[in-house]
């Protein structure tokens, strides 16, 4: 049943009828010159049914059995065209494409080539393992999509003959044996399963959502002559105009209600639907997690590439060595690297999936995606299943004054329910289940009425009439009549200004965002013949029943969730304005100044990106203009994701850092999406986003700790380098040293980072991280720096062999105690560490100092080249620690209070 908006007025035109559409010629030329519905682009005249059919060489009663199977052979399955499976050494070697992996392979090689086996072995692992690990993440997310993609229907009823005098019969059959020129019969329920021109339709309504965004049905007849003055559209709305053509349904879509008979004209890849599967589209920009990555990446690898070079000749030139200390510039150079960022990442963001997939059955297909979910900070979605229902309810009727009147709702509900009753609809109409069941406390009195005959719905009279027997009227009959403002208010007796009156009343309600039914009644004297659209006049007006979208229940509370993140939501939507500014206002969401379509069109990138960042709402936009208002929030700064499950949807994903859809999204949609989600709701969203913030605090908190700690080390190394006559640490030793500390970071992928984290996007910044770590870099190694003091001081300064081991077991167990302090005092914040103390880290930290005090008292400590220390040493290294610990406590406190960081 259709509804009437203030967009909708008596000069409104037809999209359908507002310009040609051109459908290009399909593989289906069967010996033809044309195979499509259509003539070809350069004709601007549009075919008949009949010449579709000739052009298909098929007719109305379908193929022969040998047609189809000599179609099938020749032009193949019926199927959208699969993503071809990444073989294991293909995704492995994917995997090393991460800078740092990269770096790490090259740093492994070359420790290799100059025999320092001890940190190639290491490295090389650290490699094998991210690999391995972010590998089997993407091929189990893989496998999930690839079950996702068995549940879409199958079948299709199809007429087929077995010989050319024989009577077609109706058969169910694979929807991928369906060839261009089948005839297929299409009934309530059942999705359109290929391209297809109408040649017969009674009532028919079709859901057209996966493909255009609209949440109401489109009716759909046949149209034997099509308006031959509509010319080639070749601009933006080409595409809409072609989805509006109401003689043509395409893959994707859905029947909402009556039924049809079709003649398909282009299956498998032909088909619209299909083309959104081109690869070229498929490819999406940088994300935030790649940008991040890389930015901070390649600053240290900068520095990285720098440090062999520079430890070389300065030892050269200072104490005259030379190629002998190049393993210990290669353990100087894997030192300054957080090799395990790799593996961190990969674990963290693999368990982060893991959990979702496990708790709230959410799929990440890629696994920097959950990341780029932490750091998003605007949201883009359709009103559609998200923050609306895909049905409507009645917000109130009113009579012609424009005054509250239940009798107007009884009277629809009147309609609605001999309607349904007596025309034998094979499926209920939205709009009348939505007026009955606004009337249930009243259904004793609707079943009063005696039904004498129903004339359903039609898409071209666009209303419905019920003929009922009122309680006490023997002699009459009622004639009840809903339907669109326009078509209703024709067939009653009004005057030209109580039309008008009436009609502008309907545009002040349908701009508040409602949609309106109109009703109107007549009583005739009882007949026995039958009741005809001629029975449709001088009819009394009532009222009009309101109607709105139903709001998703949890979608309120979800944006306020949303918020609290600090997660700005813009609604994209085809949808009228008044339709979004109501359901965005009932929801608590304030719509601001909304951008239409064409304030779209008018502005430029710059105005565009500009408005994108200020407004709330954009109305009925097309696929094009969702991509470009995601592009132009990105171009903003922002890290955006898209919510969407259609066809139409699939640029805007693209263009975002994130795409998400859910598990009932169309097919082509759940495998180009980043992460599906159980159902489309906003609340797994809000999952997903914790997720991803979580994964991204750890790695930030392990990014900051690693890099600050390193830096500090290399940079007390290189100067203790260059004033003793031996080297600070030997290449195993440090080995060792790298290797304790990495062991001990893996408890960042388990870590449960502060509740501040959650409260806003996490984004690995790198100035922010520069910043940080050169601070806090420098403050380590100036503690590194007391500690060679206070060596000198225990040790006397002795240069001998046994002072040489001493020194090495001083600095070695200094650096673990020190990398013990920074991950507890920097993990989660001053403020958070103080009720935050237990899991992983701090058991690892712990470790990390046991392994630091008695690693040189064991028997390894001297084939690691170390020695027992005196005991001043540990209490002037308690003296040091104690002050450095101090030091660590305020200079994180100004830079909280400075920077806002938690």
């Amino acid at each position: 049943m259709p509804e009437s908006s203030a967009a909708a007025g008596p000069g409104s035109t037809d999209p359908a009828r507002s310009s040609a559409v051109v459908v290009p010629i399909t593989r289906a030329a069967i010996g033809r010159s044309a195979a499509s519905d259509i003539a070809p682009p350069a004709s601007p005249v549009a075919a008949t049914s009949l010449q579709v059919l000739r052009s298909l060489d098929s007719g109305p009663r379908g193929l022969l059995e040998g047609q189809a199977e000599e179609r099938l052979a020749r032009f193949g399955e019926n199927t959208l065209p699969a993503w071809r499976p990444v073989s294991w050494p293909h995704r492995f070697i994917r995997s090393l494409r991460d800078p740092f992996t990269s770096v790490l392979l090259s740093l492994g090689l070359v420790s290799a080539a100059v025999a320092s086996w001890g940190t190639a072995s290491v490295t090389l692992a650290l490699v094998v393992v991210s690999c391995l690990l972010r590998s089997a993440q993407e091929h189990r997310a893989d496998r999930s999509t690839a079950a996702l993609r068995e549940l879409v229907a199958t079948t299709a009823t199809v007429l087929r003959r077995t010989g050319p005098d024989a009577t077609p019969q109706a058969r169910e059959m694979p929807v991928g044996e369906l060839v261009p020129g089948d005839v297929i019969r299409l009934g309530p329920g059942d999705l359109v399963p290929a391209d297809v021109r109408l040649l017969r339709a009674s009532g028919l309504t079709v859901h057209q959502s996966a493909l255009t965004g609209e949440s109401m049905p489109v009716a759909k007849q046949p149209v034997d002559a099509p308006d031959r003055h509509r010319t080639a559209d070749a601009g933006p709305g080409h595409e809409a105009g072609l989805f509006a053509r109401p003689e043509l349904c395409f893959q994707g879509s859905s029947v909402a209600s009556g039924s049809g008979t079709a003649v398909v004209t282009a299956t498998g890849a032909d088909t619209r639907f299909a083309a959104a599967y081109d690869v070229a589209a498929r490819r999406r920009g940088t994300s935030a997690f790649d940008r991040s990555v890389q930015g901070i990446s390649w600053t240290l690898i900068r520095f990285m590439l720098l440090t062999p070079p520079l430890v070389l000749m300065a030892n050269a030139a200072l104490r005259g060595r030379g190629l002998e200390t190049l393993p210990f510039a290669v353990a100087v150079a894997v030192g300054l690297t957080p090799e395990m960022l790799p593996v961190i990442v990969t674990t963290a963001l693999a368990r982060g999936a893991s959990l979702l997939a496990r708790n709230h059955g959410l799929i990440v297909k890629r696994l920097p995606a959950l990341h780029d979910l932490g750091a998003i900070d605007v949201l883009c979605l359709d009103k559609t299943g998200t923050l609306t229902q895909d049905r409507p309810v009645v917000e109130r009727s009113l009579n012609g004054a424009g005054r509250s009147d239940p009798e107007v709702l009884h009277w629809a509900a009147v309609n609605a329910l001999w309607s349904l009753q007596l025309a034998d609809l094979p499926a209920p109409d939205a709009l009348d289940e939505a007026v009955l069941d606004a009337t249930e406390e009243r259904e004793e009195a609707l079943s009063a009425y005696d039904g004498v005959a129903a004339l359903p719905f039609d898409p071209v009279r666009r209303l419905a009439t019920a003929v009922v027997r009122s309680p006490g009227r023997l002699g009459n009959h009622t004639i009840v009549t809903k339907g669109a403002v326009e078509a209703v208010l024709d067939r009653c007796a009004l005057d030209d200004a109580e039309r008008n009156r009436l009609r502008a009343l309907a545009a002040r309600e349908a701009s508040s965002g409602l949609r309106l039914l109109a009703v109107a009644r007549n009583e005739r004297p009882a007949r026995l013949g039958t009741y005809t659209t001629a029975d449709e006049r001088g009819l009394t007006f009532i009222g009009f029943v309101a109607l709105r979208d139903a709001l998703t229940p949890s979608a309120a509370q979800a944006l306020d969730v949303l918020e609290h993140r600090g997660i700005a939501v813009k609604v994209l939507t085809g949808d009228d304005p008044g339709t979004v500014t109501r359901a965005c206002r009932d929801l608590g969401l304030d719509p601001g100044e909304v951008v239409s379509a064409e304030g779209i069109d008018a502005l430029s990138d710059r105005e565009l990106t500009e408005a994108a960042d200020r407004a709330t709402v954009f109305a009925r936009c097309t696929p094009e203009h969702k991509a470009r208002i995601v592009s132009a929030l990105r171009t903003f700064g922002h890290t955006t994701g898209f919510l969407g499950d259609g066809v139409n949807d699939l640029p805007a994903m693209h263009a975002s850092d994130v795409g998400i859809c859910p598990r009932n999204a169309v097919d082509v949609a759940r495998e180009t999406a980043d992460v599906v989600l159980a159902e489309k709701d906003l609340a797994a969203i809000d999952h997903a986003i914790t997720a991803g913030r979580h994964c991204s605090g750890n790695i930030a908190a392990y990014l900051r700790i690693t890099l600050s700690s390193n830096l500090g080390n290399v940079i007390a190394m290189l100067a203790a380098g260059l004033m003793l006559p031996f080297l600070p640490m030997l290449p195993a030793q440090v080995l060792v040293q790298n290797l304790c500390f990495d062991v001990a970071q893996l408890a960042f992928a388990f870590d449960q980072p502060a509740p501040a984290v959650l409260r806003r996007p996490t984004v690995l910044r790198p100035r922010d991280f520069l910043r940080f770590i050169t601070g806090f870099g420098l403050l380590n190694a100036t503690a590194d720096l007391a500690t060679f003091a206070v060596l000198v001081c225990a040790l006397h300064g002795s240069a001998t062999s046994g002072g040489q081991e001493s020194f090495h077991s001083g600095w070695f167990t200094e650096n673990l105690l020190t990398q013990a302090l920074v991950i507890l005092l920097l993990r989660t914040g001053r403020r958070t560490a103080e009720g935050h103390s237990g899991g992983p880290l701090p058991a690892a930290a712990s470790g990390l100092a046991v392994i630091g005090l008695l690693l040189p008292l064991t028997p390894v400590g001297p084939l690691l080249g170390m020695s027992p220390l005196p005991p001043l040493y540990y209490l002037l290294l308690a003296t040091v620690l104690a002050l450095y610990a101090y030091g660590l406590w305020a200079v994180r406190a100004r830079y909280e209070r400075k920077w806002s960081f938690s």
